[in-house]
């Protein structure tokens, strides 16, 4: 069988909040029969385990009657547990409170109860609108409809057909607008998952292409959606980033904040989508040099990440949000020291976590990870870090993120005066941005350098190369398309700290101080 199926129930159990868990047993044991209840006590028993393991609960249960139909007690189990929840959840969730109210309105009219069923739809109609569920007033008015055929078109009024027809037609417009702006969304999210940023003419045209249905129109009638407000500001956002417009980027994502603000806003968004623009405004704001609105943004996403209940997507969601933000914020400003204490965390959890986190994300904390040892210069384990990236294969078709990865295991080599590796190293990372077409001048020049330093052995030589690396290095990051590279190390402060004789965190630490100082 498979271990799939074999873990949905430990799967189940352990996704559980504290309040959801504590109603099923409420719930549990309403169906007691005598002293105690097998659902509780196998519930408590995987409950306890780290991972699942059937043959501990045999060895745990020996003798008790329900193993000898284990498979079946599981199912029972899951769906009790499923039940529960969807008891729990209605009470709170409006979209299961619409659905009940339906399946009522059907029930009543089998019964021929057409007054009731109206009036249970007129309640449901003004429940959906309230909150913006399109899909379900488009329900609500197929199923009106079918009254009206029912009972006869005699006792309707024209007026009331209109508005029936006006009604429908304004949620179907919605719901297609909405259906617009998710799929740009969608597309775009491919292409940067895969490229990055944009780093030259013929990229930003690419994104360009895809966002057009959005860009070419931003005059939407959008005041009564509050989602599609969110995921048009969320979706430019995402675009402007990709362009390298950072200021627009964040002018979209304080709309989003703003729209969080409203009190539909905190109902209607769901709480990982807040996450995420949290981190993205933060994110940005400390890009700009805005470092005051992006600590202000940090306070206010952990005070809202301590008023919530999250589950468990939710929970690795934060997790690698406010971890993956405050790495960056560390290594921004050369605190390695205090990078490594947000790495000592974020080891346990990614241990915790393992496969539930996704690769890209994973990979994601993992650079930084191996960026937060190579700045406190224990460099093999920042080629640990280096490893696990490179030696995933889910990450194939992930071409920033690994290209970068490629650039920095160079790095750790040179480091580690790994003389016999560096040519293999140097070899593997050409054929990797060869076969992709990502040779852009910052790659071109940055691999020349290595492949020069390789044959080069005469120590003044080797000065006047580090002098010359700097320098193009001060050349090719003032372009807006090369100065992307800065954004995952700071390649230009570590020739800067080869060439002066630095530390490569003490020239970060200067140049954070004098942009800090510009800015106030």
């Amino acid at each position: 069988m498979s271990s799939k199926v074999n873990n949905a129930l430990f799967d189940l159990i352990h996704s559980l909040t504290k309040s959801e868990k504590r109603y099923f047993k409420l719930m549990s044991t309403r169906h007691a029969i005598g002293g105690e209840n097998n659902y509780i006590v196998l519930f408590d028993a995987i409950d306890k385990q780290s991972s699942y393991d059937e043959d501990k609960l045999f060895k745990t249960f020996k003798g008790e009657a329900f193993l000898n139909r284990f498979s079946i007690t599981k199912k029972r189990l899951y769906d009790h547990i499923l039940s529960s929840l969807d008891a729990f959840h209605r009470i709170n969730s409006t979209e299961a409170q619409l659905h009940k109210m339906l399946h009522s309105f059907e029930i009543l009219f089998e019964k021929s109860l057409y007054d009731q069923g109206r009036r249970i739809l007129r309640s449901a109609e003004k429940l959906a609108v309230k909150n913006e569920m399109h899909e379900i007033v488009l329900l609500i008015a197929k199923k009106e409809r079918k009254l009206i055929e029912t009972e006869g078109n005699e006792l309707v009024s024209i007026e009331r057909i209109n508005e029936i027809s006006a009604k429908l037609n304004n949620s179907i417009n919605s719901v297609l607008l909405l259906e617009k702006v998710w799929n740009v969304k969608s597309q775009l999210f491919v292409l940067l998952s895969k490229k990055g940023i944009a780093r030259n003419q013929e990229e930003i045209d690419a994104f360009t292409r895809i966002c057009e249905p959005i860009l070419k129109d931003l005059n939407y009638e959008i005041e009564e959606s509050t989602e599609i407000k969110y995921l048009l500001f969320h979706t430019l956002s995402a675009y402007y980033y990709a362009i390298g417009d950072m200021e627009k980027s964040f002018g979209q994502l304080q709309a989003n904040l703003n729209l969080f603000e409203n009190k539909k806003g905190v109902i209607n968004i769901e709480a990982n989508k807040q996450v995420s623009v949290f981190t993205n405004a933060i994110y940005v704001a400390d890009r700009l040099g805005f470092h005051k609105e992006s600590m202000k943004y940090l306070v206010q996403l952990k005070k809202f990440a301590n008023s919530i209940e999250p589950n468990e997507d939710l929970t690795i969601k934060l997790f690698s949000s406010i971890s993956s933000i405050e790495f960056s914020l560390f290594i921004r400003k050369g605190d390695f020291e205090g990078a490594k204490k947000i790495a000592e965390k974020v080891e346990t959890q990614l241990k915790q976590f393992d496969s539930k986190i996704t690769p890209l994300r994973k990979a994601f904390l993992e650079f930084k990870l191996a960026v937060t040892a190579f700045g406190s210069q224990d460099y093999s384990k920042a080629l640990f870090w280096v490893n696990q990236i490179l030696n995933n294969a889910e990450l194939d078709k992930t071409e920033d993120i690994v290209g970068f990865t490629q650039l920095l295991d160079l790095l750790i080599h040179i480091e580690l005066n790994h003389d016999k590796l560096l040519p293999y190293s140097l070899k593997s990372t050409m054929r990797f941005f060869k076969t992709r077409n990502r040779l852009y001048n910052f790659e071109k020049m940055f691999l020349q350098f290595i492949g020069k330093l390789i044959k080069c052995e005469d120590r003044f030589e080797i000065e006047n190369l580090w002098e010359e690396l700097y320098n193009d290095l001060a050349t090719i990051t003032d372009n807006t398309f090369e100065s992307i590279v800065l954004e995952y190390f700071d390649f230009k402060s570590w020739a800067e700290s080869k060439l002066t004789q630095k530390s490569f965190n003490v020239v970060i630490q200067e140049k954070y101080s004098k942009s800090i100082r510009s800015a106030s």
